[in-house]
């Protein structure tokens, strides 16, 4: 139950942040061209979006964040599966645990060094240049995104170390579409 509710959140977190970024980005882009047309200028002039780069940058880094580790619960990251492939199958099993364990390490210490900066952050009067948030809000992703991360680097570990299988991503399905089996060449209808 858990791991379906931090699934969803993951995802939500992400689109709500690609979307929210994409309407930003539009928005100030068509009031920064859109000024120019004397019909339209009484109605963009107006809109002030002096902090729409500023916080479309930081949507995009928390976005990175946590789509690392939906890209690890879900098989999405580029591998080199060449040398894995290569070995023999009772090394490849160990091979791939190592490798995961590794990332599990790696992230858990940037997690740490991220969380350490974000303490130290918290304690002073720093803000954005724009929105004039506190930075150690804005850095927060750092060691979030890295523990969440960590987190599923070891799931993927465990589910390996249980089953042998690792997450597959198939490029051909989209979640939310049936298949729709095609007529193939040669074939009566």
């Amino acid at each position: 139950m858990f791991l379906r509710i931090l699934d969803r959140l993951e995802e939500i977190l992400i689109s709500s942040l690609m979307a929210g970024a994409t309407v930003i980005i539009f928005v100030a882009v068509l009031q920064r061209y859109g000024s120019g047309i004397p019909l339209l200028y009484p109605i963009l002039y107006p809109i002030d979006l002096s902090w729409a780069q500023e916080v479309c940058i930081y949507m995009f880094v928390w976005m990175a964040k946590f789509g690392a580790a939906y890209g690890v619960r879900t098989g999405i990251h580029v591998g080199v599966d060449v040398l894995v492939n290569a070995v023999r199958p009772s090394l490849r099993r160990k091979l791939v645990l190592f490798s995961l364990f590794c990332g599990a390490l790696f992230t858990a210490v940037i997690g740490t060094m991220g969380a350490k900066f974000v303490i130290g952050l918290y304690g002073t009067d720093q803000v954005s240049p724009d929105l004039e948030i506190p930075r150690w809000i804005v850095f927060l992703c750092i060691p979030l995104g890295s523990y969440l991360m960590c987190f599923r680097f070891l799931q993927v570990a465990w589910h390996f170390f249980k089953t042998g299988e690792l997450p597959h991503h198939d490029p051909g399905q989209v979640e939310g579409v049936e298949g729709v089996e095609l007529p193939q060449a040669g074939r009566a209808r």
